[in-house]
């Protein structure tokens, strides 16, 4: 994922709703009600972390029990200090204080979310170190850890979580993905391990993917309790020894058994701030909407269709119907590479206007690049009294339409249904499309010549495409 290309918009839920679930997370809030709980009395050892004695107490004050209360309380300790809600006043007494960003946790949505996306990282910090029994195992004896004998990389380990946040970001926003449905483990493995140009994968390469997964499982964990996802773990029951008889029947078809994990509305807040700071280009619905309509056209130009849908009727909602059309038409002019585009996203744009923006659309009727589009607009809306377009009007529409398929979607099969219709519709329609005076006038047809199945017809389109370019002078 190169962070020079724009990530498909993410549909954010309020920030008011966001903070309050950032509040109830299980570790910011057992930070929170700690930090709130500290006192004079409290003491930290070297490392800011509540001393031994006082685990118990933390515990009791945070509800907990059991063999874990203590290492839950003790983590709950850390997020507190390393997100600011507890200042150690004194490192030598080992003395505290409430610190000045536990005001935050009642302050507006902006300041909550920003408290929260501090204890995140600290949770990945966290999520990218090995289990503890393999520290445990590493220690030397003067007390530090070998990390040769891991066979650990610290920044390879957050660089692979990353890639598979990453993975799990594009599959909750990109329109082919599953949404909000849960990512079955298995595949988001594979998403980072296997190659994409690879068929069917080699033993290394599954082992590799087996092994990815098991880390995943400890990592996505540690991650649910900071409500970055939800997460189904892997069942026991597959780990468990081959000699050994499961617990219960288990359904080998059952994907689900090999852990199921989703973004979290929170979550999906989170990886987009982070791809944000590491500079990626993360959209969000509803950025464009206090933008002008050049903005909204140009913005939403590489947007899947839904999420292009979505952030136009946000910019519409904000404006009357007629001015709004003016706008559009006005922003959609030009001569340049991306114009096609831009006035595929203004007739779509239009398509959500009501009647009274009839005016502004019989304004532009003369126009040469605006009256084809405005016809047919006029046309859908039952319009009266709406002339018929000129036979070079006709064809520059065409070359315009389809430069905006080619730019939107690329080669996909249902621009090669458009040009097989445009060629069987048309007769003779090469001998006049050359012609047009459009700048995309000889990529159109190049386009049309490798994408049309009939040779006769593919070899008439470049024969045209050839004349179109030496008739521009290319």
């Amino acid at each position: 994922m190169s962070d020079s290309s724009t990530l498909p918009p993410a549909r954010l839920r309020p920030e008011a709703e966001l903070a309050g679930a950032a509040l109830s997370v299980p570790v910011l809030a057992r930070a929170a009600r700690l930090a709130r709980w500290a006192g004079p009395d409290t003491r930290v050892d070297a490392g800011g972390g509540l001393v031994e004695e006082q685990l118990p107490a933390a515990a009791e004050q945070l509800g907990l029990s059991g063999d874990d209360a203590a290492a839950y309380a003790s983590e709950a300790w850390r997020i507190a200090v390393d997100t600011g809600l507890v200042d150690i006043t004194d490192e030598e007494a080992g003395t505290v204080a409430p610190g000045e960003d536990l005001a935050l946790l009642t302050g507006s949505p902006q300041d909550v979310l920003g408290v929260w996306l501090t204890a995140l990282e600290a949770v990945l910090a966290d999520a990218s170190v090995p289990d503890l029994d393999d520290l445990v195992d590493a220690m030397a004896e003067g007390g530090e850890v070998d990390l040769s004998s891991l066979d650990w990389d610290p920044d390879a380990e957050s660089e692979f979580l990353d890639g598979v946040l990453g993975n799990l970001y594009l599959l909750t926003v990109g329109e082919e993905g599953p949404g909000d449905a849960p990512v079955p483990l298995p595949a988001l493995a594979a998403s980072v391990i296997v190659p994409s140009d690879m068929g069917e994968p080699s033993n290394e390469v599954l082992e590799q993917v087996s092994d990815a997964m098991m880390r995943l499982d400890d990592q996505f964990r540690l991650l649910e309790p900071i409500g970055l996802v939800e997460y189904q773990p892997v069942d026991e029951a597959l780990m468990a020894d081959a000699d050994e008889e499961p617990a219960a029947p288990v359904d080998e078809a059952d994907v689900s058994r090999y852990g199921m994990v989703r973004l979290t509305p929170l979550g999906l807040y989170g990886l987009r701030a982070r791809l944000l700071d590491a500079g990626f280009e993360a959209p969000a619905v509803g950025d464009l909407a206090d933008k002008g309509a050049d903005a909204l056209l140009d913005g939403t130009a590489p947007f899947p269709p839904a999420a292009a849908h979505a952030e136009t009727e946000l910019w519409l909602a904000g404006r009357g119907p007629l001015d709004a059309a003016r706008e559009l038409l006005a922003a959609a002019r030009g001569s340049d590479a991306g114009a096609p585009l831009r006035r595929l996203r203004c007739q779509q744009a239009l398509s959500l206007v009501g009647a009274e923006a009839e005016p502004a659309l019989r304004e532009v009727l003369d126009d040469a690049e605006l009256g084809g589009l405005a016809r047919v607009w006029l046309t859908e809306h039952g319009a009266r009294d709406v002339p018929a377009p000129p036979q070079e009007m006709v064809f520059w529409l065409t070359i315009d339409t389809v430069a905006a398929q080619l730019a939107a979607e690329g080669n996909s099969e249902e621009l090669r249904a458009l040009v097989e219709g445009l060629a069987q519709q048309h007769s003779g329609f090469f001998d006049t499309a050359w012609r047009v005076e459009h700048p995309a006038t000889p990529d159109v047809l190049e386009a049309m010549g490798r994408l049309h199945p009939d040779k006769k017809i593919a070899k008439e389109a470049r024969k045209a495409a050839f004349k179109a370019r030496s008739q521009q002078g290319g």
